[in-house]
């Protein structure tokens, strides 16, 4: 929050250069923390750290960009005590939310976040299907009756700001 709050008014995420090398779009490569004495980024922190160490799917619904197409952020900090339940919120939240995933007829419309990420749901479009049938709503686990791919991926990076008319 505090890169987009630190470069706001930005449109996206993405509007936010910050990132070393010149194919390096957003604020994530930067080495913006010190943790332990280690320079990390936000590319660090989640792809050499949270996901190495869970190892779960769910981690994608905890983790937030600040754009209208990232899981909303929980309420409730992260403890001990209640991880296993914030990430199944987190879950069940996107899963359903339009952003997740959306049947539309006979096409079915999912995330980038499953197309990005898919090594973490079994590396395959049936494990992302499988993964999204878990969480489902009774009207989305219909939609997703059958289906055995996705029509597209698609994300809306435009940041997920409270500003009228944003």
């Amino acid at each position: 929050m505090k890169v987009v709050l630190d470069h706001y008014p930005v449109a996206s995420i993405m509007d936010i250069k910050i990132s070393p090398g010149l194919f390096a779009p957003g604020p994530w490569g930067r080495k913006l923390l010190r943790i332990e004495g280690e320079e990390v980024s936000l590319d660090d922190i989640e792809h050499r750290i949270l996901r190495p160490i869970w190892r779960d799917a769910r981690l994608h619904y905890a983790v937030n960009c600040a754009s209208v197409g990232c899981p909303n952020l929980q309420r409730d900090a992260f403890t001990a005590a209640n991880t296993e339940t914030l990430l199944d919120r987190g879950a069940r939240e996107y899963v359903n939310s339009g952003r997740g995933v959306v049947g539309a007829g006979t096409n079915l419309y999912a995330s980038s976040i499953y197309k990005w990420f898919r090594e973490d749901f079994d590396d395959s479009e049936t494990g992302v299907l499988a993964h999204l049938r878990r969480y489902a709503a009774p009207d989305l686990a219909r939609a997703l009756e059958g289906r055995r791919d996705i029509s597209a991926y698609q994300y809306d990076w435009k940041l997920n700001d409270a500003r009228p008319g944003s």
